[in-house]
């Protein structure tokens, strides 16, 4: 078994020590040049972990990047900074640039757009942000303003799976057990997350453990839950030997029974989108609100043809803006040209920062994303590696957060402060983070 397989085997062990000597492993062999790999241009800053929904445990998905190629790789999770301190220590080993932070809920319900559908398929209201660029040392603060959100979608979760379960009851399916089926699919006892993917992947396990994988599944799917099972994902689920055969079968019961169970979040659980881009401030991270568009056709099959923004798009940015969001997020594969050059324009007007990428929950997902490196979306590489070097440099000294008043380069525009930052991200030897600080401190010197 060569190095490679070695460190596959381990890393994605439920184990973290066994975890993170895979990382180690792989990094001491990437130094003394036994190992080597071919490193494109591609980033991604928004990978899931088994801290909200996904088969990668943090160095897992740590590996996943660099065997793709690229030079960074962030985790976010839902409602959750869990998987933070292990992508940075399994980042730095493998030697491979990270960023963390996490994706929320928000509250919009007091604002000019309570009653519209912002960028959440499920809700009016309620918006997906993303907090970037989360400094080190603020990851126990996170956690702390997260817990009590984990803990009001836990009891939502309860009774979603209530509701399934009357769904289901003729099925011929057992019921699901919230506690025995559900929460070890997830790291709730170390901080993580239950979505409402765990909750479908246990229903999707309850239909496997009643019919064998191929013929018998799509026969259940049919004539006991009457559900259509046609083209592409038919062949998939009639595959035997399809390894993505679990995350398959939660896709089409994610489309078919997710809106039947889902439960609206409360107020409780959407903190208002205010609060928390003041929360995300006060510890040098960067709030994003995160870009949808309508969709005209789904490119991960899990959503419908559906108006979201774009039909309110300049108001809600100016919005946006007025109560303090730094940066836009957004994802090139799930939108088409003209949407992102109306979207770029409009971040430019109101001096907002661009951040991208694409989340990645199931095995079948590439992390690769050759739309990073076309034309009109270049910029964005080096934007991921300016909040690199954003976290890095906040974590050592918040006045070094890109949007700090006190910053040493505040006098500067938007555009150059993203320049500068970028180019130490990429200077910033990844086996050693921390190099970032002399580097920093070097540019600082020569500017004055």
């Amino acid at each position: 078994m060569n190095i490679l397989e070695s460190v596959r085997n381990d890393i994605n062990s439920p184990d973290k020590k066994t975890r993170l000597d895979a990382a180690s492993r792989l990094g001491e062999a990437c130094k003394d040049g036994s190992l080597k790999r071919e490193r494109s241009e591609e980033v991604n800053n928004h990978v899931h972990t088994t801290y909200s929904y996904s088969p990668y445990e943090p160095s897992a998905a740590a590996l996943a990047a660099w065997e793709a190629g690229l030079g960074i790789v962030g985790s976010i999770d839902h409602d959750s900074i869990g998987a933070a301190n292990e992508m940075l220590d399994a980042g730095a080993r493998i030697g491979i640039a990270t960023t963390i932070g996490f994706e929320v809920r928000c509250g919009f319900q007091d604002t000019p757009f309570a009653n519209k559908k912002i960028n959440n398929p499920d809700s009016e209201g309620i918006v997906y942000m993303c907090v970037h660029g989360v400094p080190r040392k603020a990851i126990d603060e996170v956690d702390e303003f997260l817990s009590p959100i984990r803990r009001v979608r836990n009891e939502r979760n309860r009774a979603q799976v209530e509701a399934l379960n009357r769904l289901v009851s003729n099925s011929g399916l057992q019921p699901i057990d919230f506690d025995k089926d559900i929460v070890p699919l997830s790291r709730w006892d170390l901080g993580g997350s239950i979505t409402e993917r765990h909750i479908l992947h246990a229903f999707a396990q309850k239909i496997l453990d009643h019919a064998p994988e191929g013929e018998p599944v799509v026969s259940f799917l049919e004539n006991n839950l009457k559900l259509t099972v046609t083209g592409k994902i038919r062949s998939f689920l009639l595959d035997t030997q399809n390894p993505h055969y679990i995350y398959d079968l939660l896709g089409i019961l994610k489309g078919n029974y997710l809106p039947r169970f889902f439960i609206q979040p409360s107020r409780e659980e959407t903190v208002d989108v205010r609060k928390v881009v003041t929360f995300a401030r006060s510890i040098g991270a960067i709030p994003a609100y995160a870009y949808l568009g309508d969709i005209e056709e789904s490119v991960t099959g899990d959503k419908k043809a559906e108006s979201f923004e774009d039909a309110f798009l300049d108001e809600l940015v100016s919005y946006l803006a007025g109560i303090g969001f730094p940066a836009i997020t957004y994802m090139p594969p799930r939108n088409t040209k003209a949407q992102m050059e109306r979207l770029q324009n409009l971040c430019k007007r109101y001096g907002l920062m661009e951040i991208s990428g694409v989340d990645i929950n199931s095995s079948r997902q590439s992390f690769n994303c050759p739309q990073m490196l076309e034309e009109g979306c270049a910029h964005l590489v080096d934007s991921a590696w300016a909040l690199v070097a954003h976290e890095k440099l906040t974590n050592h000294n918040s006045k070094w957060d890109l949007f700090n008043p006190e910053n040493p380069f505040s006098s500067k525009t938007l555009e150059e402060r993203l320049h500068l930052y970028a180019n130490l991200g990429r200077k910033m030897d990844p086996f050693n983070p921390s190099s970032i600080i002399d580097e920093a401190d070097m540019l600082l010197k020569k500017e004055k």
